[in-house]
């Protein structure tokens, strides 16, 4: 058995329902709206666990979790395409990818955009006034427009590690601190 079969049909799953919904989007002149509803909803899956048990336990019934979606689409004013998905996707029991429809999102968003989407894990969170001098100094290096995808990872103990496409940058002190460990080996 192939171990990688399910997190693949998964990722097809929201690819479709993101292609979709990108390309209602697009064709309606609203790709900013969604970046923004993209946010917002991304956002809300990072800070509650509530939202984040919903949609991936299997506890809730179809009809518990449409209600529900449709309540939180409805307070975070998302558009009705938006919504409507989010309501077809509960009634299909398939809530459980839309972390990964998130992700697929903004990086149809930003390639439309001519934008590169960088993967961020910091140690805590960036204020505005740091991630805009991230996005200035990656955008220098690499010569685009940088979107930051930022998560929190407080096993870093500080710094950073930075993906762009397959480039990877870590400064974390604790890859500094494995780095260090590894020399110390070598020498004793």
């Amino acid at each position: 058995m192939d171990v990688s079969e399910p997190a693949s049909i998964s990722t097809g799953i929201a690819k479709r329902y993101a292609t979709a919904i990108f390309e209602l989007a697009k064709d309606d002149g609203a790709l900013s709206q969604l970046r923004s509803e993209v946010d917002s909803l991304a956002e809300a899956l990072d800070q509650s666990a509530d939202l984040r048990e919903l949609i991936s336990s299997p506890v809730y019934s179809r009809d518990e979790q449409q209600s529900a979606i449709s309540a939180i689409a409805s307070k975070m004013g998302l558009s009705q395409m938006l919504s409507n998905t989010l309501r077809l996707m509960a009634s299909k029991r398939r809530l459980f990818v839309l972390p990964a429809m998130l992700r697929t999102l903004r990086e149809l968003i930003a390639e439309a955009s001519g934008e590169v989407t960088a993967e961020v894990r910091a140690a805590s969170p960036l204020d505005d006034a740091q991630r805009a001098r991230l996005a200035q100094s990656l955008k220098a290096s690499i010569g685009r427009d940088v979107n930051i995808n930022l998560s929190v990872d407080e096993k870093l103990i500080g710094g950073l590690v930075i993906k762009v496409g397959s480039k990877m940058i870590d400064t974390s002190i604790r890859s500094k601190l494995n780095a260090l460990q590894n020399t110390m080996k070598e020498v004793g």
